[in-house]
């Protein structure tokens, strides 16, 4: 059994540290929101400090929502990786560009601590249940020390490569897909609504035809109960559609149908929808067309 310690407690991130725990391993979790912490040792994670457990770990995940926030826990003023054992591999989860995972795998090497490029998709109740994917890439060594942690939280491992970068690169392809398809079902939904479909007739008849996505049947019951509780927010595809025309750009790619999604979740955000769940992008629609939503007044 292994020590493992998982940096954000979010939805994504305490599904994981859940299902490592589940698996046998001595598992600390860790996060800004001290209550996250306390509940997740309440369901039997271990006490500690991460000054105090740094240098026990066998691996770290790191579940937080930007590169951003992965540097800072890496390397930020109580960054991680120099209290790290040399062998110890950090899993970094977040949606980032290629180029700073390959990066993160650079300045980890100058501390012989190993870095897996782990991006991950599924949603929370697949990390809650073990059962995410994994877009990783990395070395022959730091697949080897994340055995744990990708048996005990992955459905599907995808090796991408053997160094940093190839994962975020596959991760926004995913991401490009996955943010149109919220935005469009929003948009399908809602124009469903301009000739007299209701949104329940819309999930029940378009997720049993050719027009559905995986996007479509997660999010669309959301609009129909009125239930904006975010389990992925708006907040958090203008930073990952940002993320993918940005590598479009440098690529000379141009990203058009991606550019207008983009304008839909900005637009969400920009009507303080930025916390809720990301299925609110439909509310924007809904405004513009003087429409009213399962749940909203009259």
């Amino acid at each position: 059994m292994s020590t493992i310690a998982v940096f954000g407690l979010g939805a994504m991130g305490y599904g994981m540290a859940t299902s490592v725990l589940r698996a046998g391993h001595t598992v600390y979790g860790f996060d800004v929101v001290p209550a996250q912490m306390e509940r997740f040792q309440a369901d039997g994670g271990a006490v500690d400090t991460v000054d105090d457990v740094a240098s026990t770990l066998d691996a770290v995940a790191i579940v937080v929502l930007n590169a951003a926030q992965t540097e800072a826990v890496m390397f930020g003023p109580d960054g991680i990786v120099p209290q790290l054992s040399a062998g110890t591999v950090v899993l970094a989860c977040a949606t980032v560009l290629p180029d700073f995972a390959r990066e993160m795998e650079t300045r980890c090497a100058k501390h012989g601590v190993l870095y897996l490029d782990a991006p991950i998709s599924g949603g929370a109740a697949k990390a809650a249940a073990g059962k995410l994917s994994i877009m990783a890439a990395g070395t022959d060594a730091a697949f080897a020390a994340a055995q744990p942690v990708l048996k005990a939280t992955a459905e599907t491992v995808f090796t991408l490569g053997d160094a940093a970068g190839a994962g975020s690169a596959m991760k926004a392809v995913n991401q490009l897909l996955a943010g149109v398809h919220i935005a469009t079902m929003a948009e399908a939904l809602t124009f469903a609504m301009t000739q007299g479909v209701a949104p329940e007739k819309f999930v029940e008849v378009i997720s049993k035809c050719a027009g559905t996505s995986w996007m479509l049947e997660n999010r669309a019951p959301h609009i129909v109960e009125g239930d904006y509780t975010p389990l992925s927010s708006v907040n958090i595809w203008p930073k990952d559609l940002g993320i993918v025309l940005d590598i479009a750009k440098s690529a000379q790619f141009s990203a058009p149908i991606t550019a207008v999604a983009l304008q839909q979740f900005i637009a969400a955000a920009g009507m303080g929808l930025g916390g809720e769940d990301d299925a609110a992008v439909a509310k924007v629609y809904a405004r513009n067309a003087r429409l009213t939503l399962p749940g909203e007044d009259v």
